[in-house]
């Protein structure tokens, strides 16, 4: 993997120009993401996701607090776009995943911001809460590939992503770093304000396996090309965290890079629920990584 090219160098110019204008299509009546608002966005219309034509960013950044593998020596580099299609109530980020901390950000400015992290040495173009802002993300892709950029990219979504818009956005991002935040759509529609989130996130965490695979680092330990999941443990077992394990070791495969994530504190509106209202205990996380562990996974996690 040390002479690996990313996928989206692979394409034709014109087939990257196809992917584009049919992304950029989906926002005159959008159904970019799962929520389908189908507002005109390229008119100003705003939707669930608060964003219009161009998306907004907050910050970016040498991000060295990743996985590992996206991290190196290097530093992922990150960037982290305002609002989200997900409306978590515990939400950490939620400043910018709520609030809309950030500037408009037009492709040419995108792209300078891609091309920057890349010159500051990251190992890969990390894109935080991309969903719905796919298809900007896609039109600053050409610019940023046209004047050199040669890093993979990370689509690091909250995992409520259209099956059917990742295909066509197939080819472009070599990691898929979805979160799989719950397997229970009652408590997604209580905690995050979407009806349908364990099916749809299957579906798109599948997809995604599809295009990229198990997770495959070169010689340095560095993440190249394929899927990363992350399941953060709540408290009081809302995530339904078993669950999403067997999706994983029966769907997916149990060679996953799987981030268990035991880093839950109060956040945001978190204190409106009293089952929220505390960090988690070392036995729910143990728990978990120890059905992990029964159920044949071994990357991405420690046994602890």
């Amino acid at each position: 993997m040390e002479n690996f090219i990313p996928s989206y160098l692979k394409l034709s110019s014109s087939s990257l120009e196809n992917i584009k204008n049919s992304l950029l299509e989906l926002l005159r009546e959008c159904i970019v993401c799962p929520r389908n608002c189908k507002v005109n966005r390229f008119g100003g219309e705003k939707g669930f996701c608060r964003t219009a034509r161009f998306s907004l960013v907050s910050t970016f950044n040498l991000h060295f607090g990743e996985e590992p593998e996206l991290v190196g020596r290097g530093g992922s580099g990150t960037i982290f776009f305002s609002f989200c299609n997900l409306a978590c109530q515990f939400c950490q980020n939620y400043t910018i995943s709520h609030l809309g901390e950030g500037e408009e950000t037009d492709s040419e400015k995108l792209a300078k911001i891609i091309l920057y992290l890349q010159s500051q040495g990251a190992h890969n173009i990390n894109l935080v809460s991309p969903t719905h802002v796919l298809p900007q993300i896609v039109e600053a892709l050409i610019i940023a590939r046209d004047r050199g950029l040669r890093l993979p990219l990370v689509y690091n979504s909250g995992g409520y992503d259209s099956k059917q818009v990742l295909k066509i956005a197939e080819g472009v991002f070599d990691i898929y770093m979805p979160d799989m935040k719950y397997s229970d759509n009652e408590l997604a529609k209580k905690y995050s304000l979407v009806e349908d989130y364990w099916e749809v996130c299957q579906e798109a965490v599948l997809e995604m396996y599809r295009q990229v695979g198990d997770l495959v680092i070169d010689s340095q330990g560095v993440a190249q090309r394929g899927l990363i999941i992350r399941h953060l443990v709540l408290p009081n077992n809302i995530s339904g965290s078993f669950k999403v394990i067997d999706f994983i070791a029966e769907k997916i495969s149990k060679d996953t890079y799987l981030n268990i994530m035991d880093q839950y504190w109060p956040c945001y509106k978190a204190y409106n629920f009293s089952e929220l209202s505390r960090r988690i205990t070392l036995k729910e996380y143990k728990e978990v990584v120890n059905y992990a562990l029964k159920r044949g996974l071994r990357r991405g996690f420690f046994d602890s």
